[in-house]
């Protein structure tokens, strides 16, 4: 007996008891559920994972969409006041051009107006001078017997006029 002094012995010994213990007492088992419920618990981390990337996807895109949406949004605004801008200019350059015509239009008229007063100044100033020029002319040459001669004429031809 010689293989029980060897230490090897023991050794394969002692062994083989302590899997007959591990599998006595179920240690295997125990071992085997803990990896088993760590597996479905990294599992459910990865499919959370999973999930938490597809809704991280979902909420880009969405992004992505309302991004471009307001670009777009962004580019009709500026479409829409240009649009406005040149609908003002063009206003208001009609109504700048309305208001200098009728501004242009007032001052045509004053003008007239001045000339008309001038010239009706002008022929009044005339006829007074000619009157005068008139009284002057008749009083130095008109004589008592052609005045008496002028108002009988005068008399007649207004007879003649009422019959």
């Amino acid at each position: 007996m010689e293989i029980l002094s060897t230490p090897e012995f023991w050794v394969a010994v002692s062994f083989f008891l302590f899997v007959a213990a591990v599998l006595y007492f179920g240690a295997h088992k125990k071992i085997a559920d803990a990896l088993d419920a760590r597996s479905e618990a990294i599992a459910k981390e990865i499919d959370e994972a999973k999930h938490l990337r597809e809704e991280a996807e979902k909420v880009l895109a969405d992004y992505r969409r309302k991004q471009g949406n307001a670009a777009k949004e962004t580019q009709a605004i500026i479409d829409l006041a240009s649009r406005e801008a040149e609908t003002l200019a063009a206003e208001t350059s009609r109504s700048m051009k309305e208001h200098f015509e009728r501004r242009m239009k007032l001052a045509e008229d004053k003008i007239a107006r001045a000339e008309a007063d001038a010239l009706r100044d002008v022929r009044a100033a005339a006829a007074d001078a000619a009157i005068a020029a008139a009284q002057i002319i008749i009083s130095d040459t008109l004589t008592a017997e052609t005045a008496d001669k002028l108002v009988k004429q005068g008399v007649d031809a207004l007879k003649t006029k009422l019959n």
